[in-house]
């Protein structure tokens, strides 16, 4: 009779725990086709008439439109961003609800909201979201081969001397997550994630939706 080891034995009778988990809350059918098809067009007039913010995209770069740093109040302004923001509401509570946060009778409540329009070549490179508490896209149209969105994880900065991962690695342990939206999706992340749009390599407009949540008493 073969004894393993003692070393070895206590091995087989040990255990792996997973602690610390990085949430994304995805939803397809987020809004209706004709809700969708509304906010396009919304998106693509802003784009046309934005001076503001195509001013802004020229002087620092941008390869495409977006109102972030023009538009403050987009849903007040046009009420088809409002519906939507009713609609993302929902998702945000339940996103706030998974992380078992104790927001003493608070409620997520939507803080900024702008329009991205990306065309071929467009990008927006690493980056997190400052002052709010959930961040997340809703995407609108996506021309096939638009590319993902790319989550890094947080702990990346701190990992020294860490070996790469195998290429067969669980999804859950890679150091970069990609996740494809299509349109009518909505993605939610804690606003710290680092998360990246790779280039645009379609040959049509990636329009998509992003907004910021903070938690705010009711």
């Amino acid at each position: 009779m073969l004894i393993q080891p003692q070393q070895d034995m206590a091995v087989a009778m040990s255990k792996i725990q997973s602690f610390f988990p990085t949430l994304i809350y995805r939803a397809d059918h987020a809004a209706s086709a004709t809700l969708n098809h509304k906010l396009e067009n919304a998106a693509l007039k802003l784009a046309q008439d934005d001076g503001a913010g195509n001013r802004w995209c020229e002087k620092h770069g941008y390869h495409g439109y977006t109102s972030f740093a023009s538009i403050t109040d987009l849903a007040q302004q046009i009420p088809v961003f409002k519906t939507l923001e009713k609609q993302l509401d929902k998702h945000a509570l339940a996103f706030a609800k998974a992380q078992h946060w104790d927001i003493r009778g608070g409620k997520p409540m939507c803080d900024s909201m702008w329009v991205n329009v990306l065309p071929e070549g467009g990008a927006h490179t690493s980056h997190i979201h400052t002052n709010a508490v959930i961040s997340g896209t809703y995407y609108v149209a996506l021309p096939q081969g638009s590319g993902p969105i790319v989550y890094e994880d947080p702990r990346h900065a701190m990992m020294m001397a860490a070996p790469p991962r195998k290429a067969r690695a669980p999804r859950e342990l890679n150091s970069h997550i990609s996740e494809t939206p299509k349109p009518g999706t909505v993605l939610l992340w804690e606003s710290y994630l680092r998360h990246e749009v790779p280039i645009n390599r379609a040959e049509g407009l990636r329009i998509s939706i992003s907004f910021n949540y903070v938690i705010a008493a009711k």
